[in-house]
């Protein structure tokens, strides 16, 4: 079942206009959620976020759109789809409504919701190997956009064409100064020693929901520390680990960049706080 503007419709009758904004400037925004058992992973989180994107792209918000609304909806689609006990992969979709065209008619908004299910409700890691290379045919850059889920993501299209071309598993994002900012559907977290270091979202990485989690696991660490500081690509091969996050897989090891592989033993220490972290977040929700 899909979700639009509060009506359920079936998957195959659910239907998107040619005119939606989404679909012709990319003048949208999504959040991607995970939800086990009729419960939103960092949900608080998510919510927030969305919020916030919204301002940023000038988007009128309803003041229908409470945390307790958006959670009903989706909740109610999981519910139609019969997929309660279950897990899900939920997007949350908002666009500017139809009309006009560079220059909107209006700021008004509309949303909707699509599902699928998931298999495995925790997050797990898997002993397979998992390569990466850097995607260099084009930038991600350092502003305030990049760091917004929009559905304006042709960069990480064709950077995924590019993995699959070349037998990667990955492909790593460049900023206009030639940092590392994150891979193509996760933040980056490099290990050294006991120092674990992300780059900052002013380098244009996605604000994501768990590489937030995850900064706030190594804040109360007593093993690592912590910093947000830029990557640069001979970084990549100096790291111990490598790993990428996000809401969905939680964390994903890096096996081997060029010709440096990495093991895993941080991001399995971190994966079992990360595990713990969700199923607190979803049971306080």
């Amino acid at each position: 079942m899909v979700n639009l503007n509060g009506t359920l419709q079936s998957t195959q009758e659910g239907k998107v206009s040619i005119n939606n904004r989404g679909l012709q400037y990319g003048d949208a925004v999504f959040e991607t959620l995970k939800v086990v058992s009729n419960r939103i992973n960092f949900w608080e989180d998510h919510y927030f976020r969305l919020m916030a994107s919204m301002r940023i792209l000038r988007m009128e918000i309803p003041m229908t759109f409470s945390m307790e609304f958006l959670e009903n909806e989706i909740l109610k689609t999981i519910m139609a789809s019969n997929l309660t006990n279950d897990t899900c992969r939920v997007k949350l979709y908002v666009n500017r409504k139809e009309g006009g065209k560079y220059t909107p008619k209006t700021n008004d908004v509309d949303y909707f919701i699509e599902l699928e299910k998931l298999e495995i409700p925790f997050y797990t890691i898997d002993d397979v190997p998992y390569e990466v290379e850097l995607f260099k045919d084009y930038y991600i850059y350092s502003n305030l956009l990049s760091t917004v889920k929009t559905t304006s993501k042709i960069t990480n299209v064709l950077g995924s064409i590019f993995a699959a071309e070349n037998g990667y598993q990955n492909c790593l994002l460049l900023n206009e100064k030639k940092m590392v900012v994150e891979a193509l559907q996760g933040n980056l977290f490099l290990v050294k020693g006991n120092l674990i270091i992300t780059p900052p979202i002013t380098d244009g990485c996605l604000r994501g929901i768990i590489r937030k989690q995850l900064i706030a696991i190594c804040e109360l660490s007593k093993e690592y520390s912590i910093e947000e500081k830029s990557i640069s690509p001979f970084d990549l091969q100096k790291a111990d680990e490598l790993f990428i996050s996000n809401v969905i897989m939680g964390i994903q090891p890096i096996t081997r960049y060029r010709k440096k592989e990495f093991t895993n033993k941080v991001s399995k220490e971190l994966l079992q706080k990360l595990n713990a972290k969700a199923r607190l977040s979803s049971m306080s929700d």
